[in-house]
């Protein structure tokens, strides 16, 4: 179970606008943002989430090394539908595409999800874990 997940993004500006659209179609949102004046080092920070509580966290860090061997995201969607949607926005805003939807029975049965690459380089994906009746 996670809690919540931060990156650093080169782009603050570009990456906050990408997750607003590509969240969207999972029914999460932008739930805070922290501005540079705030955390007292010139970093701006956006936490998305559902219910008013940010799980993931996008920081501003425009001269950071960005090593994104291994790192993946997974965003839990509500249905089959919501993961072609948030696919579908996420090529739209900008992603390549790095696993169109579809279940992936090597994980269960009823694996559904969809992989993109996000404007940073990160391995992001939503799945849905209910059998299609449910969707």
């Amino acid at each position: 179970m996670i809690d919540h997940v931060g990156i650093s993004v080169r782009d603050y500006d570009r990456s906050r606008a990408f997750y607003e659209a590509v969240l969207a179609p999972i029914g999460a949102g932008l739930v805070m943002e922290i501005s540079a004046a705030v955390t007292g080092n010139g970093t701006r920070h956006a936490g998305f989430g559902r219910d008013g509580k940010p799980t993931f966290w996008i920081g501003d860090r425009a001269d950071a090394k960005f090593t994104h061997d291994g790192l993946h995201l997974a965003f839990v969607a509500d249905s089959r539908a919501a993961v072609d949607a948030f696919h579908a926005a996420a090529i739209a805003a900008g992603a390549t595409d790095n696993g169109a939807p579809g279940i992936r029975a090597r994980y269960h049965p009823n694996y559904y999800g969809a992989f993109v690459i996000d404007p940073d380089g990160h391995n992001v994906k939503a799945v849905c874990h209910r059998p299609e009746a449910s969707s």
